[in-house]
């Protein structure tokens, strides 16, 4: 069995969340996603709209995702490759090279991101338009 991770925050769900999810399924059998836990991001200095337990409860609905773990730190990346014996390791093409040291335990691909749409860019347009 072929085992893939990728990670994010996942909040405001939208089409290039799914686009990478399913591109990332399709290197394998088994989809792990690692979701930014609250404390993360508050690190990450992100502030999301939805909490961690309901983001990991639309992950765990679709379809593509196998299973979800938290991302309490970016250090853990080796040990939750090692850990769940991952294979390929998938990341938006914002992050290319960030990763390559990951190259060591496991394939590393860059994925192209989906043009036009990022969950900065839907909060930005609520923003300007505070009437959508």
């Amino acid at each position: 069995m072929k085992k893939v991770i990728t990670y994010g925050t996942f909040d405001l769900l939208h089409i290039g969340h799914i686009n990478i999810l399913k591109n990332a399924k399709n290197y394998g059998d088994h989809l792990t996603v690692g979701l930014s836990s609250d404390e993360f991001n508050l690190l990450k200095n992100k502030k999301s709209y939805h909490n961690y337990a309901n983001r990991k409860a639309i992950l765990e609905a679709i379809r593509y995702v196998d299973q979800v773990i938290p991302e309490n730190e970016w250090e853990q990346k080796i040990k939750d490759i090692v850990d769940n014996k991952i294979n390929i390791f998938v990341m938006g093409d914002d992050w290319k090279g960030k990763f390559d040291y990951l190259k060591e335990y496991c394939e590393v691909i860059y994925l192209p991101r989906t043009v036009g749409i990022s969950t900065t860019k839907i909060k930005e347009d609520f923003k300007v338009n505070k009437n959508v």
